[in-house]
């Protein structure tokens, strides 16, 4: 299959601007299509591809407020478009009025958005925007603090500080995020729009990004076996990928290695690093939270479909592996495609 060309991401870099969230971006956006299969060893059709690179007017090392240097990768110059542009988090003070601020980057902004790209913000990023003039008639959002700032300097703007996103203008192509953290929630945006959403889920467990009031296992998945060169359990391996709903499996799974059953178990376990028993209810279980995250079938509808009988002993697996009972993990995943 060809890989799809990237979408090129500019982050723009401005003298204001705070490095947690246009760092965090680039890692993020960097990854699709790429990180999952290197994790769990599950393929994956890469859809879109993000090229994020830092970019800024000269192309020269901006030293942040907080003090660390981020180094830029690309003039405004040189910069490619349409794509997505994204402005980060800036440190502005009260008194400090954004009018009159930043002329060559708006204007490179305008250009770029007339050229049909997808302008996003970041917290008090969206000043720029607005000083930019893109915001003018429209919905945002920003940090709450910043309220003022919107009232006296630009008042057209229709400011909603209570949304932690807000995509507005034709095709949505203005996208506005909240405070700081909710870059984690303009990059899931971004990357179910472009990606789809099952690669929104991947990258939400890849960087643990969500509710976690719960702790780490809802994100988690299963681990990829190690490599080896068992040929008998490489063999079992391969069946049970498409018979891991049998009854006995670890039985039948020994018959396809034809190796006693102990014998099966121990070198399973040394080529996979897994007990033969844990591969096939970690096969089961993702199969499991894979339906509840792009179905609507009954919680006992699943239990069936991955081979668990009793659905009560299924909703008690699911539970002490994933750290969530199933219909809370569709619950928290379903949104995503939303």
């Amino acid at each position: 299959m060809k890989t799809p060309r990237p979408i090129d991401v500019s982050l723009l870099v401005l003298p204001e601007t705070l490095p947690g969230a246009i760092y965090s971006l680039h890692e993020v956006l960097g990854s699709v299509g790429r990180s999952w299969q290197a994790m769990t060893g599950e393929a994956e059709a890469a859809t879109c591809l993000f090229a994020p690179r830092l970019v800024a007017r000269d192309g020269l090392p901006v030293r942040s407020p907080s003090g660390p240097t981020m180094t830029v990768e690309a003039s405004l110059d040189q910069d490619a478009g349409p794509g997505i542009v994204i402005v980060t988090d800036l440190a502005l003070s009260p008194e400090s009025g954004p009018r009159g601020r930043w002329s060559v980057e708006a204007a490179w902004l305008r250009r770029r958005h007339a050229e049909g790209a997808v302008v996003c913000s970041v917290c008090t990023g969206a000043l720029f925007l607005a000083e930019a003039g893109l915001l003018d008639g429209l919905e945002a959002t920003s940090h709450w603090s910043v309220a003022p700032l919107f009232r006296n300097h630009y008042p057209e703007v229709r400011l909603k500080p209570e949304r932690i996103l807000c995509p507005a203008g034709p095709e949505h192509r203005i996208v506005t995020a909240g405070g700081a953290s909710s870059w984690c929630d303009l990059a899931l945006y971004l990357i179910a729009r472009f990606a789809g959403a099952t690669e929104a889920r991947r990258m939400s467990k890849v960087f643990v990004i969500g509710d976690r009031s719960e702790g780490q296992l809802p994100f988690a998945a299963m681990a990829r076996p190690h490599q080896h060169s068992d040929g008998a359990i490489e063999k079992a391996q391969v069946w049970i990928a498409d018979h891991y709903t049998a009854t006995n499996p670890v039985a039948r799974m020994a018959d396809v290695a034809g190796l006693p059953e102990r014998t099966f178990s121990r070198r399973f376990r040394k080529a996979t690093g897994y007990g033969p028993v844990e591969y096939v209810q970690a096969l089961r279980l993702e199969e499991a939270k894979q339906m509840l995250e792009t179905t609507a079938e009954p919680t006992d509808a699943v239990a069936l479909a991955v081979g668990y009988a009793d659905p009560v002993f299924f909703r008690r697996m699911f539970k002490r592996q994933v750290g969530v009972t199933p219909a809370r993990y569709r619950q928290r995943f379903a949104t995503m495609a939303r």
